[in-house]
């Protein structure tokens, strides 16, 4: 991933919090779905998890797992999606295995990490093309958001879904937001001359 990509999806992961639509009636307290109730298989979890990694791998600092993007990203998908968004996500799960075997003769799991970020790449680049050609411009760097089921507009390319959950998911993870981003509780201190040095960490919102 690029790093201004990066950096504009941190931006937009972390400047607000998602806020799905039916937990905006204010006679339905927002719960979040039980994982086992989310529709998706310990496969599916383990598989979203894997692609998640590969996006955000472990380094000197926390990966996608430590973050367990996973179940992040399931819980998501069932509270926050309309119909149409959720089988998107689902099939591309279906598709994802389906190139993989089409190119490598095995499941993106048995996949080596050099073949992972390979087959990934291949898919960013499908769907920046997808997405421009449908006049999404731009859909890989802006939140996950939950359409109204009335909006008819095209979906975009599976893999955009999967990239901005894995970034919110984690970059508004406790393990995002505190060990890799620095996190400062709000409302807390305004300080108009904060000393900054290259290569320090972006701030988290809390």
């Amino acid at each position: 991933m690029e790093r201004r990509e990066l950096l504009k999806l941190i931006a937009v992961s972390t400047g607000a919090a998602f806020v799905c639509a039916d937990a905006l009636a204010w006679d339905k307290p927002p719960q979040a779905t039980a994982l086992a109730k989310t529709g998706f298989s310990s496969d599916d979890l383990l598989l979203m998890n894997d692609v998640a990694e590969t996006i955000l791998p472990k380094t000197n600092t926390p990966g996608a797992k430590d973050a367990q993007v996973g179940q992040m990203m399931a819980i998501f998908v069932a509270d926050c999606y309309t119909a149409d968004q959720q089988q998107l996500f689902k099939q591309g799960l279906l598709e994802l295995n389906k190139l993989t075997t089409q190119q490598y003769a095995k499941p993106f799991l048995l996949l080596d990490s050099a073949q992972k970020h390979a087959c990934l790449s291949e898919l960013d680049q499908q769907a920046k093309t997808q997405n421009s050609e449908a006049g999404l411009w731009g859909m890989e760097s802006k939140k996950p958001n939950s359409r109204s089921p009335r909006d008819k507009s095209p979906l975009p390319h599976y893999f955009t879904l999967m990239k901005q959950l894995t970034l919110y998911s984690f970059f508004t993870s406790e393990v995002g937001a505190t060990k890799v981003l620095r996190y400062v509780a709000i409302p807390g201190k305004y300080d108009g001359d904060l000393p900054y040095k290259k290569g320090d960490r972006a701030w988290a919102t809390g």
